[in-house]
């Protein structure tokens, strides 16, 4: 299976109230009060591939679910760092990405069961991560060349992550343990839908060149054998939430307006009015627009999403 994703600062560092929350809220046990299992994810994202593997056996909560959210910089409510505390497995994105997962789960139950993606890409640990361990709150340095934490749209990751909710959805729940791995599986199966849109892009364009407003995509894009010439002084800029400098504005909007590349990758969820007027910039050029999201359009699973986004960008390019 093919891989396929990006990271701005991940601050959101949670206030007075959740560590006040956190205090008095019970630590993260393997079921509720009344026995239930409990699986919280830190956005739908993470919240759809792990009811995948739930299946109808567990309900799944997710704590970002707003398409107007950012997870880089959500803050968590008290509410939410209770769901967190008290979850029996929690799964999330990692990787500095949805840091008040880490701010919240630092100060609790240690043995509590998590499952981590961006400890997954490729099967392991990555330079950086002790940073956004350790409660890093800035992104700047981090190397978007191989590796970004922007993780769902690597196939092969978020298929080692629905193994690995089974996996200890199984612990929690030895007599339904085969079921997790039988949704796990079938959920393998629909992911190979997404890697057969990316090969075929890849065969049909290989090494095209195409632009990104942010480095959300890497990963859709690595799959799809495609080449982002986006100045990384831009994309660095507008995914730390800074205004690129002028310079890097200009190159950007040139490989537009010289038709340098085949489509533009825009991530519609932190658009400001740098994006928008590179956005324009293609659209007067003539050079189609990929919407991208991070987190789940309304009434979509992952397949569907991810599916959709791959296809978009398969038709962006004939």
């Amino acid at each position: 299976m093919r891989v396929s994703s990006g990271f701005r600062a991940a601050t959101a560092a949670v206030g007075l109230s959740v560590a006040a929350t956190l205090t008095l809220s019970a630590c993260g046990s393997d079921t509720t009060g009344d026995g239930t299992l409990t699986v919280v994810a830190s956005t739908n994202v993470w919240g759809s591939v792990a009811q995948a593997v739930a299946g109808d056996k567990v309900d799944v909560t997710s704590i970002v679910t707003e398409p107007s959210s950012d997870p880089h910089s959500f803050e968590a409510s008290p509410a939410d760092a209770a769901k967190l505390t008290d979850a029996s497995l929690i799964v999330y994105n990692g990787g500095g990405y949805d840091h008040f997962v880490d701010d919240i789960i630092g100060t609790g139950n240690s043995d509590q069961l998590t499952v981590n993606a961006f400890d997954l890409l490729q099967g392991g640990a990555h330079e950086g991560e002790d940073e956004h361990a350790a409660g890093g709150d800035s992104h700047e340095g981090h190397d978007h060349g191989d590796v970004n934490e922007h993780v769902w749209f690597d196939v092969d990751t978020v298929d080692a992550t629905a193994q690995s909710i089974a996996d200890k959805l199984g612990q929690l729940d030895p007599d339904n343990a085969d079921a997790y791995k039988a949704n796990a599986a079938a959920f393998h199966g629909q992911l190979e839908q997404i890697s057969t849109i990316t090969d075929g892009i890849a065969a049909a364009h290989p090494g095209a060149p195409v632009a990104q407003t942010e480095p959300i995509a890497h990963y859709l894009l690595q799959s799809a054998g495609l080449k982002d010439v986006t100045p990384p002084d831009f994309t660095s800029a507008i995914e730390n939430g800074n205004d690129p400098a002028p310079a890097a504005i200009a190159a950007t909007r040139q490989l537009l307006t010289d038709k340098q590349v085949q489509a533009l990758v825009y991530n519609v969820q932190t658009q400001d009015r740098v994006t928008q007027d590179v956005r324009a910039t293609a659209e007067s050029a003539g050079i189609p627009v990929v919407e991208v999201t991070e987190t789940l359009p309304e009434g979509l699973d992952y397949i569907q999403w991810q599916t959709n986004t791959a296809e978009s960008l398969a038709a962006a390019l004939q």
